[in-house]
């Protein structure tokens, strides 16, 4: 079996210092173009690779980045985590990947095996439970960024990559309220989290502002059994509803799981109308219209932000991702 190459073997080669080699293999700007290539073309022959556990014990820091969902059968989180493999991979980091059950003690023994790992940064998507981020401001404080996204805390001084989650419930509300519908049944997250309050409010509002004689009835199921439920529920009432927004997938999903249950006809019996990743409205007949809120792209921006942090970027920033009306037959 061929031995791996090393530095010293490349530098013997080429005649010049390991540190000459070693520079030009990271396009150190003092290094000539031409010893740059000579360089690269022995390496890529040799098939050199730099030993990781010896820059890690020269960083302390790994070249891996942790990722943290509450939950990993949701479309949203894999379409997030494919965005960021996808650049991580290109970048040379690897992913660790954990899932906090929507725990903030199962979160918090995540972060610390994280930190044992001695990962070079993190992006989270917090629990409902979450109350307390002052152990990822420590680790901020330590320079390995976390990048919050999505499920972001209600806290200033941190990087957070959010959904246009304000404009994407207005825009179902005015959509909605486009078709006439007079008694909603609008479904929404934890109470709790930053997003849930954010298009819970907003949603509320254009309806107050826009239509005074539609009536809404907020509820905050935490699962597709419970959105099931909340549904099964106000269709058995008195004043069923003749329109139902979901602020997820998952909601989403519940919602047409009683709606399915009780034979109506969607739009003829019950509008809906979700914010979506983009894939659960179009297994449905007639597809959902929904308002698009991509996992995919929040995981290129995050990726982009964590880079930038990476390479000594220190000040605070929360970035958006548009949101944008796809039509299919559900109004």
């Amino acid at each position: 079996m061929q031995a791996v190459s090393t530095l010293k073997q490349l530098s013997e080669i080429l005649k010049i210092s390991v540190s000459t080699v070693s520079r030009a293999l990271k396009n150190h700007p003092d290094i000539s173009e031409s010893t740059k290539k000579k360089v690269r073309e022995l390496a890529a022959a040799m098939d050199y690779e730099p030993n990781k556990h010896a820059v890690f014990l020269r960083s302390k820091r790994s070249n891996v980045l942790g990722v943290m969902v509450p939950l990993l059968d949701n479309f949203f989180y894999d379409s997030f985590t494919a965005a960021v493999e996808e650049e991580a991979r290109k970048s040379g980091y690897s992913l660790l990947i954990m899932q906090s059950s929507e725990s903030k003690d199962i979160e918090a023994a995540n972060l610390k095996l994280l930190k044992n790992n001695q990962i070079a940064g993190v992006f989270v998507a917090i629990t409902g439970e979450t109350d307390d981020i002052s152990q990822f401001l420590k680790m901020q404080d330590q320079k390995v960024p976390v990048i919050f996204f999505d499920r972001v805390p209600d806290y200033e001084a941190c990087n957070k990559i959010c959904l246009a989650d304000r404009k994407a419930a207005a825009l179902a509300a005015h959509t909605l309220l486009q078709k006439k519908r007079k008694r909603v049944l609008a479904l929404f997250g934890h109470p709790k989290l930053t997003i849930s309050k954010k298009r819970f409010e907003s949603f509320n509002e254009v309806v107050k502002q826009h239509a005074a004689v539609t009536a809404v009835v907020n509820r905050f199921p935490l699962s597709i059994n419970e959105a099931k439920h909340e549904t099964l529920k106000a269709f058995a009432g008195k004043n069923r509803p003749d329109a139902v927004f979901c602020m997820g997938d998952q909601l989403l999903i519940g919602a047409m799981q009683a709606i399915h249950e009780l034979e109506l006809s969607v739009p003829e019996n019950v509008a809906v109308i979700s914010i979506s990743n983009g894939l659960i409205p179009t297994l449905y007949n007639p597809k959902i219209t929904f308002v698009e809120t991509s996992g995919f792209k929040l995981g290129k921006l995050a990726f982009k932000r964590m880079t930038e942090c990476l390479k000594g970027s220190s000040f605070m920033q929360e970035l958006t991702v548009e949101s944008l009306l796809v039509e299919g037959g559900s109004l």
